[in-house]
């Protein structure tokens, strides 16, 4: 493009271009920029009304030009939400007449409503962009305009009412839902995001989907899906919107047994998504939507262990009510109790364990109980103190519940060990056991070598510590005795540790991780003792200081790292 003609467009100078147009042809106004965009669509972008006008008075034709992207003028004006723009691109469209000789070459050559009608490469009208960028007035004035344009669907088989409803333009919506329409068979199921019921579901707009369940028209029937089988009360369930929920039940009572393609209902989605206030809110309306089941013969307790979502586990627990669907295998024979058990899912197996309705005596199909399935985990060597603690948890409960029954044989340290395999977990175990015994043995130095150091001395007559009498000594001798001792058992527990590591891992390690833990706070009491008895009574605070940092130390190690700190992943 002209140099001073794209400055002349940016700037919006009509005074520039009537200059330029003095000493240049006229065919200056079809030179390009390398995107294809005309001065009348740079102005269109920036919002420049009389500039563009003074265009349209030079070459009408420019707005119908699209750039390489099938842009028209029009397009970028409703992109950029420059309404005055907008609309004087629409009103010239009321206004401009077709010259005599096209009129008289063909009547059709040329139609007010071409640049409404046009859609660019991606098979957006100025209409769809408008209400993409949520530009309510310019789109109720396009569809006063051209109320079909409504109804075009663009590449990805959205019309501008898919687009209007998921941003919750409902003085939009209203006004396209009032003109008669009768869209082509399967149109409007076609799309992958289903149909303006499902966008505005996915939108969370409530007014939005009260209209379009209001009327009775066949593309927005309720039980509509999209290309994967899904409904909108599968996206609201996804999206946990409770509210629209419970709006779409009470439209459709039997609607949360409708399934998509997977077999899944919308509590199974809602259940993988963890939707806790949409699990609740469908089985508060449909109780016996928790005994659906997937193509892999899987219900919502099931789907909800796979995906790990503990709050959805609990919710259901909750609302679930027949031992039946808690305790069904899937087409593998797999309970929910099976599955927490063979993916890790400690928080979800203990809270199944804690449940009475449980049942921990079942077999899989290929005769495994959710205890012998933990039990290969270990002996593979993919183990850590939560694991650990889930096989003693399930021990406990099959000894105390399983007494009449065939279950496989209880694995005992001997029987892990011989059956593991090598992994990389066992160069982390070694590096993991060095860590401990250095940090253990550094403690039960320190600690030992502060017994001989009193803070504040000894009386050189008794020989008895300074401060002996006072109530921080005491708490210093105590905790600093607290500090040596744990170290000393985490020690000798780590130097036979090579012994029999699977029995270490099982019984040992836990325990050695705590009592560090212990000892590491025990040094800390200590720390703040010693430095409160050491500094001038007349000026406390830089043991009160040494106090607040002290206390908050656990805090902080307790915010950073979380159960951990009990529990030690290996």
């Amino acid at each position: 493009m002209d140099p001073a003609l794209h400055k002349a467009a940016v700037e919006g100078s009509t005074a520039s271009l009537r200059s330029l147009l003095v000493h240049e042809d006229r065919k200056i106004l079809d030179s390009i920029t390398p995107m294809g965009n005309t001065a009348l669509h740079i102005a269109a972008g920036l919002g420049h009304v009389a500039f563009a006008r003074q265009i349209l008075a030079l070459n009408r034709d420019m707005l119908v030009a699209q750039n390489i992207d099938g842009d028209t003028a029009l397009h970028l004006a409703a992109r950029s939400g420059k309404l005055d723009t907008a609309n004087m691109f629409i009103d010239y469209m009321d206004t401009a007449q077709p010259s005599q000789t096209e009129e008289a070459a063909d009547p059709l050559l040329y139609r007010s409503d071409e640049p409404l009608m046009t859609a660019n490469k991606a098979g957006n009208t100025p209409l769809h962009e408008a209400v993409r960028h949520r530009s309510s007035k310019l789109a109720l004035r396009l569809l006063d305009k051209e109320p079909i344009c409504a109804h075009i669907s663009n590449k990805e088989m959205q019309t501008p009412l898919h687009i209007a409803a998921r941003e919750g333009l409902v003085d939009v919506v209203a006004k396209i839902l009032e003109q008669p329409w009768v869209p082509v068979s399967g149109e409007f199921n076609a799309a992958s995001s289903g149909t303006p019921l499902h966008q505005a579901v996915l939108g969370g707009h409530i007014k939005v989907v009260e209209i379009l369940l209001a009327k009775e028209k066949p593309e927005l029937r309720i039980e509509l899906k999209d290309s994967d089988g899904n409904t909108a009360l599968h996206f609201a369930a996804q999206k946990n919107y409770a509210r629209m929920v419970r709006t779409l039940l009470k439209h459709k009572e039997d609607f949360a047994h409708e399934c998509n393609t997977a077999g899944q209902s919308a509590l199974h989605v809602a259940a993988n998504y963890g939707s806790t206030a949409a699990v609740a809110e469908l089985l508060r309306h449909c109780p016996d939507a928790a005994e659906m089941l997937d193509r892999d013969g899987r219900n919502a307790l099931h789907i909800a262990v796979s995906s790990g979502k503990v709050d959805a586990f609990k919710c259901l627990l909750r609302h679930v009510r027949p031992a039946e669907v808690i305790n069904r295998g899937d087409k593998a024979g797999d309970t929910p109790l099976h599955l927490a058990a063979k993916l890790s899912r400690i928080k979800s197996a203990l809270m199944l364990l804690k449940d009475h309705r449980v049942d921990p005596c079942l077999l899989n199909r290929e005769g495994q109980s959710a205890r012998s399935l933990v039990e290969e985990r270990v002996a593979a060597g993919e183990m850590d103190a939560y694991l650990v603690y889930l096989w003693e948890k399930l021990k406990k409960s099959e000894a105390s519940r399983c007494k009449n029954q065939k279950l496989p044989p209880v694995a005992t340290y001997q029987s892990l060990r011989s059956r593991r395999v090598a992994s990389g977990n066992d160069e982390y175990f070694e590096l993991s056991v060095g860590t401990y015994t250095l940090v253990a043995t550094l403690i039960a130095t320190v600690t030992f070598a502060a017994t001989f150091t009193m803070p504040g001395g000894y009386n050189q007559t008794s020989g008895t510590a300074i401060h002996a009498d006072r109530v921080a000594f005491k708490i210093f001798v105590v905790s600093n005795t607290v500090a040596m001792c744990s170290s000393i058992v985490v020690v000798f527990c780590f130097i036979w540790a090579w012994r029999d590591p699977v029995k270490f891992k099982l019984d040992q390690l836990t325990w050695g991780h705590r009592l560090t833990v212990i000892a590491c706070l025990a040094m800390i009491v200590s720390l703040m003792t010693s430095v409160y008895l050491t500094v001038l009574p007349s000026a406390r605070w830089p043991a009160y200081l040494v106090i607040a940092i002290g206390a908050c130390t656990p805090a902080v190690v307790v915010l950073i790292l979380g159960k951990e700190v009990i529990y030690v992943p290996l």
